[in-house]
């Protein structure tokens, strides 16, 4: 359903007229007049179980405003997108845009049509459109699966495939769907999960790695030698990657998860340049990951890389699979994981009501339950919005005394402004339980020291960062925090000691390992923005020009009876440690 609403009768005609002719075979086109008639007829929706995708409504309507109008429209149907409709040349339409934004009354804006078939008018409603669409469409479905509902694995397989972009559905075992489909594969519900391909494979409790291969997104590494290897497909080694491509560099990119890192988990980004209508972390990674392939670079998903060591001029990289491929140089991207409560009775229902990020994949399941979700930074407060829309209530829980320190001044309007979300501040989990998944919590108010039990359905936790840098060698320095160790920063800790064999200083990004570079999260002093750790992976590959330079230079001063078995066995001593990531 989309409903237009405008005072003007012949601007309703003509919005009425251009929606229809373009949007009339999928959608129910509605008009009102008036605010007021507009909120009758959404009340009837709700009652009829109409799903309303988009309200385009005038801004300067009388009685009922257009941005009043929408604020109410987001309390009856939350997921509908919600646009204000603006006539062009209206210059006094800014202010009322950019706070009705900032309170997420609205979406975002659009012009009104200029005569007949505006592009421009059709490409805003259109992407409105998919926006909403996108997790309600019949789908061509790449993996069917049948699970127990609150199992970790099950939500672990749900959040994998939705961060990776794949089309997939979940049954739970019991449900008629569920059986059927046991039944039709000639499986039984004692082994679970059961993954159905499209191509008719069927899957019993696989491994990430199985299912990847099952799936042939993973190629057959024709050879062993690149350029450049990206270990981390988050926002920072994709941009390495893309811009390492798009330079004539051979690149390979290894992820052990999902492309996007902690940013693909995040429903909506807003203050990412380019996007003003924000966009979601999973949908802006497989942006960069698809421009990264169209300019060659080579994907490994679900494969590790479990150790690095150096090999005269190059680095050889170790993988999970068994494999060792060799680089002319590497970016390290693996990023940060959330921090663990480490309460036992939490973490043993992980997955079952207790998530580490993943809102946007348990999101609907939440739907007219309480929820809490546990952080102060800004991938909680978009954690929380998202939840708003399906949760009854979302009670944000924060150590500090104030959100104002570490979450952006846009997302504390939004939180503030949203009638279900409420800001415990100075309070901390203390505990919890339920029999087979999460039913109440124990919450300690620090400043009083009290306790209190309340019910819960989901607790999203989203605290701190744990940089995965423990499968890394020990000649790579790390910080108090295991943070990498990088370019300047060596003043403050001492130069490296180890495998530095070179006069020249290390390189900005560069760690103590020579022709390694560490970007994003995972590098000490890095600002946790996902436009930060995009701008660090793309000056990284000017970095690896750079020391791809010095070793040719290098190479040239060096005397023409040198043998490069010599040049091996020196750098054979650094410590080719490896462990498991």
């Amino acid at each position: 359903m989309v409903l237009v609403v405008d005072g003007d009768r012949e601007s309703l005609r003509h919005l009425r007229r251009e929606l229809r002719k373009r949007y009339g075979g999928d959608y129910r086109v509605a008009c009102a007049g008036s605010g007021r008639e507009a909120i009758v007829r959404l009340r009837r929706f709700e009652a009829n179980g109409d799903d309303v995708a988009l309200v385009l409504a005038e801004r300067g309507m009388p009685g009922i405003s257009g941005t009043e109008l929408l604020a109410r429209v987001g309390r009856v149907h939350p997921t509908a997108k919600r646009a204000l409709l603006v006539a062009w040349g209206d210059r006094a339409a800014a202010g009322s845009i950019l706070r009705s934004m900032s309170l997420g009354h609205i979406d975002y804006y659009v012009n009104k049509p200029w005569g007949e078939t505006d592009e421009r008018f059709h490409r805003t409603v259109a992407e409105f459109l998919y926006d909403w669409a996108k997790d309600r469409m019949p789908k061509f479905e790449e993996i069917r699966i049948v699970g127990e509902q609150w199992s970790p694995r099950s939500h672990e397989l749900r959040d994998l495939l939705g961060r990776n972009g794949v089309l997939h559905t979940f049954h739970h075992a019991d449900s008629p769907e569920g059986r059927e489909l046991l039944a039709e594969v000639g499986h039984g519900p004692d082994r679970l999960p059961v993954l159905v391909l499209f191509d008719g494979q069927v899957l019993v409790d696989p491994s990430n790695s199985e299912i990847a291969d099952a799936c042939g997104v993973n190629p057959t590494l024709e050879k062993s030698r690149f350029d450049l290897v990206v270990i981390g497909a988050g926002p920072a080694g994709l941009a390495a990657a893309a811009n390492g491509a798009s330079e004539g560099l051979d690149t390979l990119i290894v992820e052990g998860e999902a492309i996007g890192g902690q940013a693909g988990t995040s429903s909506l980004i807003r203050n990412y340049p380019g996007f003003p209508s924000g966009i979601g972390g999973a949908e802006l990674a497989r942006r960069a990951a698809e421009q990264a392939w169209l300019f060659g670079g080579t994907f490994l998903f679900m494969r590790r890389v479990t150790g690095l060591r150096r090999a005269g001029d190059e680095v050889v990289v170790s993988l999970s699979c068994g494999q060792e491929v060799t680089a002319r140089a590497v970016v390290v991207a693996t990023g940060a994981s959330y921090r663990r409560l480490g309460i036992p009775s939490l973490e043993a229902l992980r997955g079952a009501g207790v998530f580490y990020g993943a809102a946007v994949s348990e999101a609907q399941a939440m739907e007219g339950r309480e929820v809490y979700v546990v952080g102060a930074g800004n991938s909680a407060g978009q954690a929380a919005m998202h939840l708003s829309k399906y949760a009854s209530r979302v009670t944000i829980l924060a150590r500090g005394a104030s959100l104002e320190t570490s979450m952006s001044e846009y997302l504390i309007r939004e939180i503030g402004a949203s009638e279900n979300v409420e800001v415990r501040l100075e309070t901390r989990v203390a505990g919890g339980g339920g029999r087979a998944r999460l039913e109440r919590l124990v919450l300690e108010d620090s400043r009083s020291g009290r306790n209190e039990t309340v019910p819960a359905a989901g607790l999203f936790v989203l605290i701190g960062a744990e940089p995965h840098t423990a499968w890394l060698p020990e000649g790579i320095e790390r910080d108090e925090g295991g943070y990498l160790i990088t370019g300047a920063d060596f003043s403050r800790y001492g130069l490296p000691r180890r495998g530095w064999h070179v006069e020249r200083p290390p390189l900005l990004m560069e760690t103590s390992m020579q022709g390694v570079f560490a970007v994003g999260d995972v590098r000490h002093g890095s600002v946790k923005r996902v436009a930060s750790a995009v701008g660090e992976g793309s000056i990284a590959v000017q970095m690896v020009h750079e020391y791809l330079g010095s070793v040719r230079r290098e190479r040239s001063r060096e005397p023409r009876s040198e043998q490069p078995a010599a040049e091996g066995k020196g750098a054979s001593d650094e410590g080719a440690m490896s462990a498991t990531a």
